[in-house]
């Protein structure tokens, strides 16, 4: 099993869109390793933009220009990833790939679906085969919001260019693989399956990531047989509530609790990553920038992302890292409701409040109460509103560690945008 619990890790799209090179990546995954890796964070995830010469320049696609090997796969430009060269031969990802294991570590990338164009363009050979790039290329099939690549069509050559992807990914050491434009906006069932196919033929276990969302509910069924992550919602960004693109933390909760049946071992809905601390020098999305998320907006996406057991994929820049984004995100209760809890369920939803309840192993359970809304509540209720037993329990707030009087009602209030989550046994 590839992912028995809810991945968990760090990717560089939010602190440096496309334009992150290797040693700000090594900068980065140096404090991933010492200072998150021991509360459970494994994966390091270049994202989108590591085969743009210039990636400055994407507001003019025209201008891009990009490093392909001889079988038109995207290969690292050598000028920000310098270890990919080796005795005169690019050889992509394997140093950096090697550093991360060897600090016990996963390394992952960003791809969008399908063909580079320039390769099409050129018809350059597919690796191993006697195909070319324009017999796998559907030309009629361009991603809507990227201009790198073409869609790749569901015939033996379509399969063989997969193969040869994953095949270099393996050689790699590639472990987790995030595909872009193929979750939704459009939906590509069938090359998710060719990917899938890929990455069993490439000898070599990945984890597979969907994006962008949000993924249809009623395919569920489909993209849980072929990927361990699928994204559940458009990008989030630190915004709290907005009605367009990007969304924020409070249009999540309804996502969030439509997808939360469906999470279990190997099959994890993606909430999309957290938006906390230092987002900068080059967020994808406005200026460099601390988060725009207050104190409680921030414990409420945490706590939110790890009662519905999502993907905990950290977006901040780490070498940034502040004392108070860090207990946000190694906080021991928190991370084991995310990381154990069997099942969870979103079990109120009245005005602006919010309750969700989460079973953990060793008749533990966590109930985690929100205010979605502008004006305080003031909670005063029998813990057998939330469906839970009568009588007295064993509490202890998660996020504060202080363990609470017991009793048989829960006495709160909630500021604005904030919440609790409590640990508690009979």
């Amino acid at each position: 099993m590839l992912a028995q619990a809810p991945p968990m890790g760090w990717n560089s799209w939010d602190s440096y869109g496309l334009r992150i090179d290797e040693q700000q990546f090594r900068d980065n995954i140096a404090v991933l390793a010492t200072k998150l890796k021991p509360s459970g964070y494994s994966y390091a995830v270049i994202d989108e933009g590591w085969y743009m010469e210039n990636p400055e320049d994407r507001p003019k696609p025209e201008l891009l220009k990009y490093a392909l090997d001889e079988n038109g796969r995207f290969i690292p430009v050598v000028a920000r990833f310098p270890s990919a060269l080796q005795n005169g031969q690019n050889t992509g990802f394997e140093q950096i790939a090697s550093w991360i294991h060897s600090q016990g570590l996963k390394f992952g990338v960003h791809v969008v679906r399908g063909i580079p164009r320039e390769s099409v363009a050129r018809n350059l050979p597919i690796e191993g085969t006697d195909f070319k790039a324009q017999d796998a290329a559907d030309q009629n099939d361009g991603c809507p919001w990227d201009p790198t690549s073409w869609g790749v069509r569901d015939n033996p050559a379509g399969q063989a260019w997969y193969d040869s992807l994953l095949r270099q990914y393996g050689k790699w050491g590639v472990d987790f693989l995030k595909v872009d434009c193929i979750a939704e906006r459009p939906y590509k069932p069938q090359e998710i399956r060719q990917i899938a196919l890929a990455i069993q033929h490439s000898g070599r276990n990945m984890v597979l990531s969907l994006s962008p969302g949000p993924t249809a509910i009623e395919h569920q069924a489909e993209v849980a047989a072929l990927a361990q992550m699928w994204r559940i919602s458009n990008d989030i960004w630190d915004v709290w509530e907005s009605h367009g693109f990007p969304i924020g933390i409070k249009n999540q909760f309804e996502n969030a609790a439509r997808w939360a049946q469906y999470s279990r071992p190997d099959n994890w809905p993606d909430a999309d990553m957290l938006a906390v601390g230092e987002l900068r020098p080059y967020p994808d999305i406005g200026p460099p920038r601390r988060t725009r998320l207050t104190p409680a907006e921030q414990q409420t996406h945490m706590s939110l992302w790890s009662m519905a057991r999502s993907p905990l994929i950290v977006g901040a820049n780490l070498t940034l890292l502040d004392p108070d984004t860090l207990r946000l995100l190694t906080n021991p209760d928190v991370l084991r409701i995310d990381q154990t809890a069997t099942a969870s369920r979103q079990i109120l939803h009245d005005g602006d409040l919010v309750v969700w309840t989460a079973d953990l192993p060793g008749n533990e359970r966590a109930l985690a109460a929100f205010n979605l809304g502008e004006q305080p509540i003031t909670l005063d209720r029998a813990w057998s509103d939330f469906v839970l037993p009568e009588g007295q329990h064993i509490t202890k707030n998660a996020w504060t560690g202080e363990r609470l009087q017991a009793g048989s009602r829960l006495i709160t209030t909630l500021e604005p945008h904030a919440s609790i989550v409590l640990m508690f046994s009979k």
